[in-house]
């Protein structure tokens, strides 16, 4: 009866080592998954604080305040450049650019285009 329990015993931790030497190569695979949906999820929220916030700036440009304009674009374009690669978002970072840049000679009509542009790059996917 025990040289059975033996064979048994042995059996089973073969398959033990089997089965951890495959699966625990595998781990980093999985553990990588995790932090790739973190950074994507960090990269859609940068964007959505980037139309907010550049929404805001055409919103101040529209009502002459350009300081806030300046303020607001700023900070859009600084969520923008976390919002990942994209062709949508080089574009709007383009845009936000050229909104501060206008925003800050006093040309409110082309900085509130420019900020309207950059929402509309942001929203496109």
């Amino acid at each position: 009866m025990s040289r059975y329990t033996t064979h048994g015993s042995l059996t089973l931790a073969a398959l033990f080592v089997l089965v951890t030497s495959t699966v625990l190569p595998l781990q980093p695979v999985f553990a990588e998954g995790g932090a790739r949906r973190d950074a994507v999820r960090s990269e859609d929220q940068h964007r959505q604080e980037a139309i907010k916030l550049a929404k805001e700036a055409a919103d101040h440009s529209k009502q002459g305040h350009m300081g806030p304009f300046l303020t607001s674009a700023e900070a859009a374009m600084q969520h923008a450049l976390k919002a990942g690669k994209d062709a949508h978002v080089d574009a709007a970072i383009a845009e936000l650019k050229h909104a501060v840049e206008h925003g800050s000679a006093g040309h409110t009509d082309v900085a509130t285009k420019h900020a309207e542009q950059a929402v509309t790059h942001l929203s496109g996917k």
